[in-house]
């Protein structure tokens, strides 16, 4: 994969109005910005050509997706550092680069595009593949192990809590069931198994029925909410006065999170009634978005997996040694 060529199947979700919210806080001289989702680094790569001047720290967990990236930004030279990790080790990452303080960190959540498109991955449900799942291949359990060896209980938990899914005691009970004659190995037959277990009549709406119970065990397998718990608060951290975050969220739960960390900066913690706000109590987060902003529909037909993204912005405006 080259600069010139970024390839037809990767087009970056809102990536103008990703640089648009950025800019206030990297335009300036020897800025520094993290991309924290690489990935096929689309982001990355409008960040170096559009901020000429700034340097970027980019993190994946996906050695294939840091290769790819590597040729891509290649051009660049020593003003793109690419590190394997996972997000929430971002101030680690920093602290060993010797960077303080961070401009700019966007946060492009969820599955890359590349994940998605190759079937031995094992993240599509629309194709059958080998159950992995991993975003880093080299570590953890599959998707296959989870299925084949957690109890009812928990496959039920997380598929309730991951996935939002309402039959998840039904389709919980048909793994078990269906594990005790086969290992699962493969997508297809999962697929089949969790359409038949749920009602006909709630799969007629929604899309494809085993897209919750995909989601489900893609975030325990990545442990991706549990990381973005700590992400978000970490990166805050280390942003400096003036800089900004910018996150896109592709489903609900990991919306909530994001809206809680940035609501709470964006709140003063004086107790009521209080003549005046000491500093220690005021906001330290400025809201850039109301509420979260969505794809146009320019975007969604460009790429449709804009749909169901989340947008928000937070800017520092307040320096202090530690959140409070």
């Amino acid at each position: 994969m080259t600069t010139n060529d970024p390839g037809p199947k990767h087009v970056p979700v809102m990536l103008q109005r990703c640089m648009d919210a950025l800019a206030p806080a990297i335009s300036r001289p020897g800025a520094v910005v993290v991309d924290a989702t690489l990935g096929l680094g689309g982001h990355s790569e409008a960040l170096l050509t559009q901020f000429p001047e700034v340097r970027l720290v980019a993190v994946d967990r996906d050695p294939q997706a840091l290769r790819l990236s590597g040729e891509r930004l290649a051009p660049f030279g020593d003003r793109a550092t690419l590190v394997h990790a996972v997000y929430d080790e971002i101030p680690e990452v920093l602290e060993r680069l010797g960077i303080d303080r961070v401009d700019g960190v966007l946060f492009d959540l969820g599955v890359s595009s590349m994940q998605l498109d190759e079937a031995e991955r094992g993240f599509a449900y629309a194709q059958d593949a080998p159950l992995d799942m991993r975003m880093d291949q080299t570590r953890g359990i599959s998707a296959a192990e989870v299925l084949n060896t957690y109890s009812h209980g928990d496959l039920a938990r997380i598929l309730k809590v991951y996935g939002e899914e309402r039959f998840a005691g039904k389709i919980a009970s048909v793994i078990v069931r269906e594990r005790a004659k086969e290992p699962f190995t493969t997508s297809a037959r999962l697929v089949e198994l969790v359409r038949n277990a749920i009602p006909a009549a709630t799969r007629r709406t929604g899309g494809n029925p085993a897209k919750r119970t995909f989601q489900a065990l893609r975030i325990e397998v990545n442990g991706e909410l549990e990381v973005l718990d700590r992400a978000i608060p970490g990166a805050l951290d280390v942003l400096a006065l003036g800089g900004r975050m910018v996150v896109m969220s592709y489903q609900s739960l990991e919306d909530r999170l994001v809206k809680q960390y940035f609501a709470a900066g964006a709140t003063s913690t004086a107790p009521p009634g209080l003549p005046f706000v000491p500093e220690e109590h005021q906001p330290w987060l400025k809201l850039i978005t109301r509420g979260a902003e969505l794809a146009t529909e320019e975007e969604i037909e460009e790429n449709r997996r804009a749909a169901p993204v989340r947008l928000r912005v937070a800017e520092r405006i307040r320096d202090r040694n530690k959140r409070g």
